[in-house]
């Protein structure tokens, strides 16, 4: 059940928040001030959750979308864009609070795929599917951190 908690997405945000977290306490570079080592964890994950849509993960991805929304492709493909755009703009400080609260909002619209893939039972990478609850769970920790990561 543990394994079900920590996927990928989640231990590059714990990982890349420890790591920069760690060079801030040490004085190093930007990281020193808060909020930045968030805001650099959340752009890796965003990378990394972006890079999945061009990966071989894309076929399960597409399946995750709803039945009657048009496109599905297209529509991965345009969340892997504003995620990866949304990663870029957490890097600097005139754009990252906006960033942050548009990463939030584009959580939130993709929440009905995390839903449908689990009711569903829709593994996306590894066999077994995610249930509701730690989906729900693992989104709510990501919301918050974009919200944390704008002020």
């Amino acid at each position: 059940m543990l394994k079900l908690w920590f996927n990928p997405v989640v231990i590059v945000l714990l990982g890349s928040f420890v790591a920069f977290g760690a060079l801030g306490l040490a004085g190093v570079g930007p990281w020193s001030e808060w909020p930045r080592p968030l805001r650099w964890a959340l752009a890796v994950m965003f990378l990394v959750a972006a890079s999945a849509r061009f990966s071989p993960l894309r076929p399960a991805l597409i399946s995750m979308v709803p039945p009657g929304l048009p496109r599905p492709a297209l529509l991965v493909d345009l969340a892997g864009v504003l995620e990866a755009l949304g990663a870029l703009g957490l890097l600097w400080d005139r754009t990252a609070r906006a960033a942050a609260i548009c990463l939030a909002l584009l959580l939130l619209a993709l929440f009905p795929a995390n839903i449908y893939a689990a009711r569903a039972g829709a593994p996306v990478s590894r066999s077994v599917a995610i249930p509701l609850p730690i989906r729900t769970t693992q989104q709510l920790i990501f919301i918050a951190a974009a919200v944390a990561a704008a002020f």
